[in-house]
């Protein structure tokens, strides 16, 4: 039977969350058409509540049907601005859409938030996993047009070489001295697209990859915030290398070390490729 109108009542309300919890039980059970129809179910009867819409477009995501997800998630995020799942799942859509710079900004949004309200919950460490890719497929696309680039460039700078030498001796080609200084400048301008070792001083001494969320402990050593956090939890209350005493409220965020990762993504995008 079709849901009443909505009313804004108590009983819609309460239609409504069964409506949800209908749902949740059919999404477990990949039922992903009959979740779809209980959310729906559950908008129509209570339109202003975000989370019927993340769940709807969970299921969306979960069929790839992309513009439907980015259509909901646009409508949770108008409802609630600090919908984590929201601005994470309107990200995959629009990365899926090949609005890849949009999606990031979406994706990073998400992070920001994911961060502020369970640093340690798996979800910013799912919305890490998908903004690497996100960004790291903005750097191969960056990285094949400037090699291009320097490419024209290189054969452009040689054939003025040539025709400056010829100059004063019309059979004469370039000197080999010349044309490896002129290579060895193309080698240097080609060097932060360059796959490399990240620096020690911006990877965690737990996990070895480079920073995302660093925090540093009364001891003044740096961590992951999350691997930390769930150190602290599952193995006891100290510090992974000096052995001290640690507790949660004792982490500050490391902005130095933040700021240092964030300089060196931005300058060589290979670093987010995920091992």
């Amino acid at each position: 039977m079709a849901p009443a109108p909505a009313d804004g009542g108590a009983e819609s309300q309460r239609q409504a969350d069964l409506l949800k919890q209908e749902g949740n039980a059919l999404f477990r059970k990949e039922r992903l058409s009959a979740a779809i129809d209980a959310y729906t179910g559950a908008i129509t009867l209570c339109p202003n509540v975000a989370v019927y819409w993340t769940n709807r477009a969970l299921c969306y995501k979960k069929r790839s049907e992309w513009a439907k997800v980015e259509e909901d998630c646009r409508r949770a995020i108008q409802l609630d601005s600090q919908s984590v799942k929201g601005h994470y799942m309107l990200g995959l859509a629009l990365v899926n859409s090949q609005r890849l710079s949009e999606g990031i900004k979406a994706l990073e949004k998400s992070l920001e938030l994911g961060r502020g309200a369970h640093p340690a919950s798996y979800m910013v460490e799912e919305i890490w996993q998908e903004l690497s890719k996100a960004k790291y497929i903005e750097w191969e696309g960056l990285s094949r047009e400037r090699a291009s680039q320097l490419q024209k460039l290189k054969v452009v700078c040689k054939e003025a070489l040539r025709n400056y030498n010829s100059l004063s001796n019309p059979a004469a080609d370039a000197p080999e001295e010349q044309l490896n200084e002129l290579e060895e400048v193309f080698k240097k301008a080609a060097k932060t697209d360059t796959p490399a070792e990240v620096p020690d001083h911006l990877c965690c001494k737990i996990t070895l990859d480079i920073f995302r969320d660093p925090v540093i402990t009364p001891s003044g050593v740096t961590y992951e915030r999350a691997v930390l956090l769930d150190h602290l939890q599952t193995v006891g209350k100290f510090d992974p290398l000096t052995r001290e005493a640690l507790e949660p409220h004792q982490l500050v965020p490391n902005l130095a070390i933040k700021e240092a990762v964030q300089a060196f993504l931005s300058e060589h995008g290979w670093a987010y490729k995920i091992r």
